[in-house]
């Protein structure tokens, strides 16, 4: 198929499709039909439900937990099989709705199509379902229509299409029917129509020259089919920790099955001390309380306009280190704003952003300009606003445009003079007008009032200025002379410069007796009254939340469809550090290795097409970055899902962005962004929290079990008092570590190496620090209690010492540097309650008949309970004497490699 239609005229089109412009009759359509196929996406054969379910078993923690779960079963544990199986349960729902969720994108964009469509068909003009169109049919398109496919444009008429979907440009479009040069980018394709893109003024007549997977909507579509999807940082991280604790179970059971029977014990009550182990070894409790920790945290990202899609999505954001924002509506407002008005020899620049009339004038020193008695900048603005076809509501708490974002931002300056819309039209009744159309590049309106007629134009102010003869000065028309024009020339070249797209606002004064208006009234008679320069402005917040990014060490790369100088002058106005501006077309004279080479030096990607996004994911993965991409359009879509995270919006975002996105945003904010990677990388703070006290935990039961059947011959701890440490105890105190308050420090650290996991050098030290200290204090209190209690007492003090280690360990867990009482010991209310709930659930196991014969527990008097408390507080009085002298005695590799 032809690629380059919009470099050949309409007749080549035509001749190149065997079409005709009386369309195609219905057997050339049905057996253009039966070759190509229905114009709608296809996408690859779904995985059958079950394989989808079956497969989040898949892994080596999941393993583990099976086997135990089939010990504890054939032992007669039938509860404690009973727990891990539910847990195993809850996590394989969770991963299984993830992936299901994530197919929805293809039907999004199934959606984007228009469901019927006109065509000429024979010479009659007929309505047919848009999946029956082929390349070769004549479409008629008009203003509310969805374009059904790809087409070339052959007759137009005032034609407007918004295309912000597909290419990310925030204007509607104007169209003609003109050959472009061959290596036009796919924006500035002006005489082509789009799959999926609605026409918003005029009409067409278009030849189809492509449908279905043959579209640029296909080509997006095809580019999500293909696009594997990664594991997350936090994936990899829980994997790599599985696949250790499943090397240590195996090897833990060999050693001490083998001290057993050095040490000729039984061989069956060997077996019972092996599955005591592997039950030790194993953080049962760690699948639920990472679930439960992300899911506290994406309820924390939503209350910031954060609106989580996916679970793991959660923590990834939290290790951005690139984050590649779209321009229009993350960073800037999505709303045209007049900045700029030249008028009257004089420069005016206009405050306040958006719909919404705040605002004020001020002259070029800065001293505010008085409207209301201004009658020259008064007419000025009423021009803009009855030069228009467009209406802004002002509410209480939001104004809504309704029409064109240009016309819009004239209405609102009008506004800020005081002037409004309504009383305008009704002063000065509208008789006729010249709509705008691309080849004038003007719209004109005629007008009435008590003295006579009159024309107020607005377009294109080099054109405007062509088409002037006159300027007007201190309130009346004088002839223009080329010193004006060079003037007037120089204030449009340095609104240019600023990014700012520039209008020219004239008038003419018309006989009393006219009434219809022609270009023939308009060319060579109007008088130039000013010139607006309109701008999209940055959001207010957008320059704090690109400092925050750049001092938590991310870097903020700008990926627009807008022009290049407009992308370049908004990145500088809002602080993006400095770096190379590229455009499309020079993105894609790159190759694949020169792009990856380069990658790291560009900061702002302009007048970028559909797929590059995904080349430039691809290329800053490739450089080893966790890369973080926002993006509204059908056009972001693969690169969305491509991304480590994806992040779409939510307010003037497209379903096909939201489904393939792992976040929403539902204020649009790049700020909500950088709020969101605030929440992630506390979440992080807090898994690696709970990682050390499970792992230590569990580490030290399995040095004082080693320890004393190898030295005592008897274990000190039971299978079954192992699963209530680790399931009961642990979760009970590890959920709260999971709501641990942010420290208020997350933006003021470096991202961490993607390399760098859950894990790292520091963390093990710690975790065999403090299991050693653990597994020292259950040993010697056993050794002792066995001298002085019958076993089941002695086993019971060791169960009680431990469970203390794990009261105390709950809050040194907090912080790996920081003092509990710097922190604030009663900050983490549900961290004391946890502990408080802990102690009367370990006292029932102690003292309740039932709960004695399940746990094999023995009473014993309670002075005795000074035995427990007193070692974990001596574990706690360490840590705190630790972290006073050497706070970071831990830190190795925790943000990157070998690194402190």
């Amino acid at each position: 198929m032809h690629n380059n239609w919009h470099a050949l005229s309409g007749t080549e089109v035509l001749q190149r499709l065997e079409a005709v412009i009386s369309g195609l009759t219905d057997q050339q359509a049905e057996e253009r039909l039966a070759r190509g196929g229905p114009n709608e996406m296809t996408a690859k054969p779904r995985k059958p439900v079950i394989v989808v379910f079956l497969q989040q078993f898949l892994n080596p923690l999941i393993y583990v937990l099976m086997a135990a779960a089939a010990v504890s079963a054939a032992t007669g544990h039938f509860i404690d099989a009973l727990v891990i199986l539910t847990i195993l349960l809850i996590n394989a729902t969770i991963g299984y709705v993830q992936e299901t969720r994530a197919e929805k994108a293809m039907d999004a964009l199934k959606q984007m199509a228009a469901p019927q469509s006109q065509v000429r068909r024979s010479g009659r003009i007929v309505k047919i379902p848009s999946r029956d169109i082929v390349p070769g049919d004549i479409i008629i398109v008009e203003a509310g229509d969805r374009i059904p496919a790809d087409a070339r444009i052959l007759e137009l008429a005032g034609l407007k299409v918004n295309e912000s979907a597909l290419t990310g440009e925030s204007q509607p479009v104007d169209k003609h029917k003109e050959p472009s040069p061959d290596d036009t980018s796919l924006a500035d394709r002006r005489n082509m129509l789009y799959l999926g893109t609605a026409i918003t003024q005029g009409r067409a007549v278009a030849v189809v020259v492509g449908t279905g997977m043959d579209t640029e909507l296909g080509r997006i579509a095809h580019g999500l089919e293909s696009i594997a999807i990664g594991k997350t940082p936090l994936q990899k991280s829980i994997g790599r920790l599985s696949k250790a604790l499943a090397v240590v179970m195996l090897v833990v059971v060999a050693v001490i099955f083998l001290v057993g029977l050095w040490r000729e014990l039984d061989i069956l009550e060997m077996f019972f001390l092996s599955v005591a182990a592997a039950v030790s070894a194993i953080p049962e409790g760690l699948p639920a309380v990472v679930t439960v920790v992300l899911a506290i945290g994406m309820r924390a990202m939503a209350q910031r306009n954060a609106i989580i899609r996916h679970l793991v999505a959660v923590e990834t954001l939290g290790s951005a280190t690139v984050i590649c924002s779209d321009k229009t509506g993350t960073l800037t407002m999505n709303q045209m704003t007049v900045r700029n008005l030249y008028h009257d020899g004089g420069i005016l620049e206009i405050t306040g952003e958006g719909y919404c009339p705040n605002g004020e004038f001020l002259t070029d020193s800065r001293i505010p300009a008085q409207p209301d008695s201004d009658e020259n900048l008064r007419f000025v603005l009423a021009i803009g606003m009855l030069a228009s076809d467009s209406s802004v509501t002002i509410g209480e708490n939001e104004c809504t445009l309704f029409g064109d974002p240009t016309e819009g931002a004239l209405l609102v300056a009008g506004a800020k003079a005081g002037l409004n819309k309504e009383e305008l039209e009704k002063a000065f009744p509208r008789l006729d007008e010249i709509p705008f159309t691309s080849e004038r590049q003007y719209m004109a309106t005629l007008h009435t009032d008590s003295t006579g007629r009159i024309i107020h134009v607005k377009g294109a102010a080099e054109k405007l200025i062509g088409l002037s003869s006159h300027i007007r000065k201190d309130g009346r028309a004088v002839p223009i002379t080329d010193t004006d024009r060079r003037e007037w020339q120089s204030q449009i070249d340095r609104m240019a410069g600023q990014a700012l797209r520039v209008l020219a606002l004239a008038y003419r004064e018309m006989p009393h007796e006219a009434k219809t208006i022609s270009p023939e009234d308009i060319e060579g008679h109007l008088v130039l009254t000013g010139l607006a320069g309109i701008i999209d402005p940055p959001r207010p917040e957008a320059a704090l939340a690109v400092r925050q990014a750049t001092e938590a060490g991310i870097k903020v790369i700008m990926i627009t469809g807008d022009h290049a100088t407009t992308a370049r002058a908004i990145a500088d106005e809002i602080g993006l550090p400095p770096g190379k501006a590229i455009t499309g077309r020079e993105l894609a004279e790159m190759s694949d290795e020169q792009l990856h080479r380069r990658v790291d030096e560009i900061s702002v990607f302009a007048r970028i097409e559909p797929l590059h996004k995904l080349r430039i994911v691809q290329a800053l993965r490739s450089r080893g970055h966790t890369v973080a991409m926002t993006g509204d359009g059908v056009n972001d879509a693969p690169a969305l899902k491509a991304a480590d995270i994806g992040v779409a919006m939510g307010r003037n975002g497209t379903d096909v962005a939201r489904e393939a996105s792992d976040m929403v945003l539902a204020d649009d904010n790049f700020a909500s962004v950088i709020a969101a990677v605030d929440e992630g990388r506390a979440i992080f703070n807090r898994l690696r929290n709970v990682i050390y006290y499970l792992l230590s935990s569990n580490i030290g039961e399995l040095i004082a079990l080693t320890a004393a059947i190898a030295i005592v011959g008897q274990a000190p701890l039971l299978a079954v008092q192992i699963l209530w440490i680790n399931v009961l105890t642990d979760t009970t105190i590890t959920i709260p570590l999971g709501l641990e308050p942010k420290s208020g420090n997350e933006l003021k650290t470096p991202p961490r190496s993607p390399k760098v996991g859950l894990l790292y050098p520091g963390l093990i030290m710690r975790v065999a620090y403090t299991a050693l200290i653990m597994a020292t204090g259950v040993f010697l209190v056993f050794v002792w209690a066995r001298q002085h209690m019958d076993i089941d007492q002695a086993r019971t003090l060791a169960f009680s010492t431990m469970i203390a280690f794990e009261w105390f360990k709950g809050f040194i867990a907090r912080s790996d540097e920081k003092s509990v009482f710097s922190i604030g010991l009663f900050k983490n209310r549900w961290l004391i309650m946890a502990v408080g709930g802990a102690i009367i659930l370990q006292l029932a196991v102690v003292y309740t008949p039932f709960l004695q014969a399940a746990f094999h527990t023995s009473p014993f008097e309670t002075v005795y309970w000074l035995i427990p408390i007193g070692a974990g507080l001596t574990l706690f009085l360490i840590e705190e004497i630790r972290k006073t002298l050497f706070p970071k005695a831990f830190s190795l590799g925790k943000w990157q490699q070998g690194v402190r």
